[in-house]
């Protein structure tokens, strides 16, 4: 690789891992919107299907808190490496992420298939059970897979884009010679 390409590889990498870290404060976000949820339905539920959703929304706002903390901590930690990767072996570290980038997309293509169907069950659950915990369970699970897609689908596209830089940027390289 020459000079301006490996500069481009890092800068590329960097708005990649920046935008992962913006992208995953969503999750911490919607976190505490079901953590709010689940104290307003404590405070103010009256009915029984109110009283019913105060624990999934806390285990799901947990569970969002937790993934975006760990997505978000692991991608700043990232970003910091990034340099230190590339000043180490521009080209291992340009190879690396190529295989990174594909590992993620391949990851991705699971996700899109396996919540899809849990949000299926959910919402069997929600046609077969008629109590008013399953019913909390299982909206609110749905609730959580849906920002899941959301925010994955967006980290999918951006991951996908940053593939295709990369192999455009090997491709000019190769042009080049």
């Amino acid at each position: 690789m020459e000079f301006n390409e490996t500069i481009d590889v890092l800068k590329l990498a960097i708005a990649w891992a920046k935008a992962e870290v913006f992208s995953t404060r969503f999750f911490i976000f919607f976190a505490i919107g079901f953590l709010i949820a689940s104290v307003g339905f404590r405070q103010l539920g009256k009915t029984n299907l109110a009283k019913a959703y105060i624990i999934p929304t806390l285990i799901v706002g947990i569970l969002l808190l937790i993934i975006g903390i760990g997505t978000n901590y692991a991608n700043i930690q990232r970003v910091k490496q990034f340099e230190k990767d590339f000043n180490t072996d521009e080209t291992a570290f340009y190879k690396s992420e190529i295989e990174r980038s594909e590992s993620t997309i391949k990851q991705f293509t699971v996700v899109f298939k396996l919540v899809p169907i849990l949000i299926i069950i959910a919402a069997l659950l929600i046609l077969c059970i008629n109590t008013p915990t399953w019913r909390a369970i299982s909206i609110t699970s749905i609730s959580m897979l849906i920002v899941i897609l959301l925010i994955d689908g967006n980290a999918h596209s951006r991951i996908e884009n940053y593939h295709k830089d990369l192999k455009l940027l090997n491709l000019k390289n190769e042009i080049k010679k």
